[in-house]
């Protein structure tokens, strides 16, 4: 934990929590590379994931490079980029909460497909649903979807910046690393949904709720990010 410290990363239990919670939620990404492991097998399951990976990666550095500019440049202007970050995690869980409670209810108007559809759209983090284009290679598809949105950049730096100090000495080894766990957490739990394709695509569709019960606990865990650097900073 010396080195986590020393590096000016704050908050390391509740990033890593948070971390999970975020990468567990089922989103377009996830979504996709299982689909692709059930229906065409491991090996087009991990070119899915290895294009999830290399988009994640080039938004991470985008957000990364000009992050620790700022930090090393502007501090006052990286506290007012925390700040405005913690605000945005707290509208997306505000959007999250209003879109899982009107699944809710109508969840008995609903198929279990058009839920999990419509929860997955309320992933702000990740692009918003989208159409792949037939015969795309599957590497192709998920980097596509990486990098689609402009949000998706705007989530990871919103969400790196809470757990990065403005005293950082090392801010860019602090974001990197933050940066690291999150590529490894998303390839242990893509790699449990290649391996597990078919019986977990079927496990989801029978328990699509259970779905919006994640998004609506991730939804208040960025709601709490905001209120607590609302009152840190009062």
């Amino acid at each position: 934990m010396d080195f986590i410290t020393n590096l000016g990363i704050i908050g390391f239990s509740t990033y890593i929590l948070g971390t999970i919670a975020i990468i567990l939620l089922p989103g377009p990404n996830s979504m996709y590379v299982l689909t692709t492991a059930a229906q065409q097998g491991v090996r087009r399951g991990y070119a899915a994931a290895c294009g999830v990976f290399i988009g994640d990666a080039v938004l991470m550095i985008a957000a990364v490079i000009g992050a620790a500019t700022v930090l090393r440049e502007a501090p006052q202007v990286f506290m007012s980029l925390k700040i405005t970050g913690a605000l945005y995690l707290a509208y997306l869980g505000i959007q999250m909460l209003i879109g899982a409670h009107g699944i809710w209810q109508k969840r008995d108007q609903l198929s279990a497909d058009a839920i999990i559809k419509a929860n997955s759209e309320l992933d702000l983090s990740e692009a918003a649903t989208l159409t792949v284009p037939a015969g795309l290679h599957p590497f192709r598809g998920a980097l596509l979807i990486s990098l689609i949105n402009p949000k998706a950049i705007l989530f990871i730096l919103s969400f790196f910046l809470q757990f990065v100090s403005p005293q950082a000495a090392h801010p860019m080894w602090a974001f990197v690393v933050l940066g690291g766990i999150l590529q490894l957490f998303s390839f242990i739990y893509l790699s449990g949904l290649i391996f597990a394709g078919a019986r977990l695509a079927d496990e989801f569709r029978s328990r699509p709720l259970w779905m919006v019960g994640g998004t609506a606990m991730v939804g208040l865990m960025f709601i709490g990010f905001g209120v607590r650097l609302g009152m840190a900073t009062l």
